[in-house]
């Protein structure tokens, strides 16, 4: 009873820790500018994906999974601890170390969850930064102007 306790709070968790997974592009939408062939947009795009790679600085999937697997790990060391002071006998450490890591891998995933939310955002916004800079549009915002540099001055008196 104990082990398969056990063995079923485990794939829980395991379960739990293969559904974090972070988007690795934006999720905002971006046109390409007046006039630009859709060859340089995607090129423009490829680009910027990579600056807001850049940005982000992490490695958004081994964060995500590591939050949850450590969770699991927290929740399986309390539960089995509660289970030892709370119940009686073997039976009652493997009840509550099961129990500890369905919930412990419950928090890492919620933890991972918000990660994700704040690592797409910062993603988000750098793409479309470096979007923007390159002439495309975002919804919401007006088009780029770019003005010509102002001609030089005339050259100083003798």
């Amino acid at each position: 009873m104990r082990l398969r306790n056990l063995v079923l709070s485990t794939a829980i968790g395991m379960v739990l820790a293969g559904c974090v997974s972070i988007p690795t592009g934006p999720s905002v939408a971006v046109m390409p500018g007046p006039g630009k062939p859709f060859s340089q947009f995607q090129e423009d795009n490829l680009v910027c994906r990579e600056f807001a790679r850049e940005q982000i600085g992490a490695r958004p999937n081994e964060i995500a999974h590591e939050q949850v697997l450590t969770g699991a790990a927290t929740g399986a060391v309390l539960g089995a601890a509660a289970g030892a002071l709370l119940g009686h006998g073997q039976e009652a450490v493997g009840t509550g170390a099961g129990a500890g890591l369905l919930l412990g891998s419950a928090a890492g995933a919620n933890a991972a969850t918000g990660s994700t939310m704040s690592l797409q955002d910062r993603y988000n916004i750098a793409y479309e930064q470096c979007m923007y800079s390159k002439g495309n549009l975002i919804p919401g915002y007006p088009a780029p102007r770019y003005y010509a540099p102002p001609p030089p001055s005339a050259p100083p008196p003798r």
